[in-house]
Formats: C-alpha cells, sequence, structure tokens
C-alpha cells in the first residue's frame, strides 16, 4: 500500500509561484510513474504533468506547457509541481497520483494511488 501526502498549496495572486511536493510513504514509489492532476469546482479531474519512474519523459496538458514543472526525487521517495505564471484558471484542487506501470494508464487517470489534494487558488 502506498499513501501519498500533499503539501505547498494555497493562496497566490495572478503571475506568482507555488511548488505542491507529494510525499509517498508505506512503500517506495521509485519504480512508480507519477503525475498530478487538478480539478476545478463543477468540472472533471483533468491531467496536468507526468513523469516516468526515471525521469526520462516527462508530459504537460497544453494549458500549462513552458509555466509548471513536474520533477522527482527518487531518494526522498518524493515528487514536485513547480508552478510559475499562476492564472486564475489554474484554480483548482491538485492531486497527486501513482501508478506501479504502464505510464500512458497515468496520462488517462488510471491510476493506482490517488492523494487527498491540495488545495490552489490564484487572486486576479
Amino acid at each position: 500500500q502506498v499513501e501519498l501526502v500533499e503539501s505547498g498549496g494555497g493562496l497566490v495572486q495572478a503571475g506568482g509561484s507555488l511548488r505542491l511536493s507529494c510525499a509517498a510513504s508505506g512503500r517506495t514509489v521509485t519504480s512508480y510513474h507519477m503525475g498530478w492532476f487538478r480539478q476545478a469546482p463543477g468540472k472533471e479531474r483533468v491531467f496536468v504533468a507526468a513523469i516516468t519512474w526515471s525521469g526520462g519523459r516527462i508530459d504537460y496538458a497544453d494549458s500549462v506547457k513552458g509555466r509548471f514543472t513536474i520533477s522527482r526525487d527518487n531518494m526522498k521517495n518524493t515528487v514536485y509541481l513547480q508552478m510559475n505564471s499562476l492564472k486564475p484558471a489554474d484554480t483548482a484542487a491538485y492531486y497527486c497520483a501513482a501508478v506501479r506501470s504502464g505510464y500512458d494508464r497515468l496520462r488517462v487517470g488510471e491510476v493506482d494511488y490517488w492523494a487527498q489534494g491540495t488545495q490552489v487558488t490564484v487572486s486576479s
């Protein structure tokens, strides 16, 4: 069993930055592919970014390309989402996710483990 715990959400003005962290416990996730999703009020949860277990492949949603950066530190069992140039449209609950295998499963939301979610609010 894997537990994912997020931190780093909060309130920021448009144009500002935040860094989300997702720490895994219970089992090492160094061989897991990891990703981030977000869900705005009244909308579906959507893919934001993903990274393979080795960091050799990274993908982003078009809406965040050039502004968000996903990374991981396997020594710390942690994945990060650096969010720059934030916009009010980025306001959502952000969820960290993990899959044991099948990177493409992660990108379409077929996730083995979800974190509890952390709120990011961007004011205009």
